[in-house]
């Protein structure tokens, strides 16, 4: 049996999420108020799972959380350094996405929230894998 994650499903998976958690950002209206305040940060972790998952697909899921978590606190408690060089990277699109603004603590609860959606759906997609015994 292959234990390697599928890159292209990882990949259509990164893009989805992606596309989901940019809309929250843009389109907060189309959402219910709780969800736009949360899933932005709460999908941000999860695209951090699968993107650990595609990068290192042959690590098991312990491992994956495990380097989710750490990147995704790391970036959050980064948010408390300030000097001119990272807010400037800050100001720019990619570096806002990737790195924020301000630290949150709630950021951290999604962080955690997002990768257990990740966990559970790799584990999902794997019961599915061994019954259709792909």
């Amino acid at each position: 049996m292959n234990d390697e994650r599928n890159r292209l499903l990882y990949g259509l998976l990164i893009i989805i999420v992606m596309l989901i958690g940019i809309s929250t950002r843009k389109y907060p209206m189309l959402f219910p108020m709780w969800f736009a305040k949360y899933a932005g940060d709460t999908l941000w972790a999860l695209m951090i799972f699968l993107c650990m998952g595609f990068v290192f697909n042959k690590w098991s899921i312990k491992k994956i959380v495990e380097a989710a978590l750490a990147f995704s606190f790391l970036v959050e408690i980064s948010q408390l350094y300030h000097k001119p060089w990272i807010d400037n990277v800050r100001l720019t699109r990619l570096g806002s996405l990737i790195l924020g603004y301000g630290f949150l603590w709630s950021d951290l609860v999604c962080y955690i929230v997002g990768i257990i959606i990740g966990a559970l759906l790799e584990i999902v997609l794997g019961m599915i894998r061994i019954n259709l015994h792909v």
